[in-house]
C-alpha cells in the first residue's frame, strides 16, 4: 500500500487519507471521520465506546479495517485504523449525525477526483504543482521536480518491461544509483539531510535533482540498447548510468568550487513540517 499520507479537509476538518496503488482506491482514517461528524473533542474515545456500544460493529470494524501508516499531528509516521470507502460507509450508518449524507457526496467528490487523474494524467500534475507551491516552493524549482517525475517513471517502466519487480529490486537499483554518483545510498543521503520517511527527492536542491535526474535518464537510456537479461546486468547499468551523473557532478564542482550534494533539506529551507 502506498505510504503518502494526503489531508483532505471536509467542512474545514482534517481527514487523513492514503491511496493504495494496488487496489486503486482510497483509505480513510477512521477516527478523522469520527471527528468530522461528531466534532468531539476526543473522538479516538468516541469511537472507542462506539464499538463497544454496537458490537457488530466493532466486529465488522476488527474483520474489515486496517491499520495504515499515516502522518500525526506532530508529524510522526503512525499506524491508524483505515476503511476504504465500502466499510467507510458502513461506519458512518451507526454515528448519529446530521453530516453523514454530505460527508458521503464529499467522500465520493474525493473518489472522483482521483479516478479523473488516473484517466488524465495531466490532472496529476496540475495537483501536484498546486501542492508544492501551497507549500512554498520555488516555480523553477516544481519545474524540476516535475521533470524528475517523469524521468524516473520512465526508469521504473523500462524495469518493469524487463520483468523487474517494485521493491527490493528497485531499491537495489535505485541505491546503486544514488551511491554511484553522489556517493552515498538513499538511507545515507537521507541521514545526511536529516530525513526519516520524507521524500529525498522533495527535499534535493535543483543542482541535486539535475544530477540525479541524469543519473536516470541515462541508465535507462543505456538498458534500452542493452537489453539486459539478468539482476547483475541491470546493475551493471545503474553504475553506468550513475558514473556518468558523478562525472558532471565532479566537473561542475571543480568549475564552481561548491559542493553538489547539500545537507539542505524543505524544512529547513522553506519550514515545511
Amino acid at each position: 500500500m502506498a505510504q503518502k499520507t494526503n489531508i483532505k479537509f471536509f467542512e474545514e476538518k482534517k481527514v487523513r487519507t492514503v491511496w493504495d496503488e494496488e487496489k486503486e482506491e482510497w483509505y480513510f482514517s477512521v477516527v478523522d471521520v469520527v471527528g468530522a461528524l461528531t466534532e468531539s473533542v476526543n473522538p479516538t474515545d468516541y469511537l472507542k465506546k462506539l464499538r463497544k456500544r454496537d458490537e457488530l460493529l466493532g466486529l465488522y470494524i476488527g474483520t474489515n479495517c486496517p491499520h495504515v501508516e499515516m502522518k500525526t499531528d506532530t508529524g510522526k509516521i503512525r499506524k491508524t485504523l483505515a476503511a476504504n470507502t465500502n466499510n467507510l460507509f458502513r461506519i458512518i450508518q451507526s454515528i448519529p449525525s446530521p453530516k453523514a449524507e454530505p460527508f458521503k457526496q464529499w467522500m465520493a467528490g474525493v473518489a472522483k477526483e482521483r479516478l479523473d487523474q488516473l484517466q488524465d494524467p495531466e490532472l496529476s500534475i496540475e495537483q501536484a504543482m498546486t501542492d508544492y507551491k501551497r507549500l512554498g516552493y520555488s516555480d523553477n524549482w516544481i519545474n524540476q521536480r516535475l521533470k524528475s517525475i517523469e524521468i524516473r517513471k520512465e526508469l521504473t517502466d523500462e524495469w518493469k518491461k524487463h520483468g523487474l519487480q517494485e521493491g527490493v529490486q528497485f531499491s537495489s537499483l535505485t541505491d546503486i544509483i544514488y551511491k554511484t554518483w553522489s556517493g552515498k545510498t538513499a538511507k545515507e543521503y537521507k541521514q545526511f539531510k536529516g530525513l526519516k520517511k520524507e521524500n529525498l527527492r522533495d527535499n534535493m536542491t535543483n543542482k541535486e535533482l539535475v544530477i540525479n535526474m541524469l543519473a536516470e535518464l541515462s541508465t535507462k537510456e543505456i538498458s534500452e540498447v542493452s537489453y539486459p537479461e539478468t539482476m547483475s546486468e541491470h546493475e551493471n547499468i545503474a553504475q553506468r548510468g550513475g558514473n556518468i551523473a558523478r562525472e558532471a557532478r565532479l566537473k561542475l564542482e571543480i568549475e564552481t568550487g561548491k559542493k553538489v550534494v547539500s545537507p539542505l533539506n524543505a524544512k529547513k529551507v522553506l519550514s515545511i513540517e
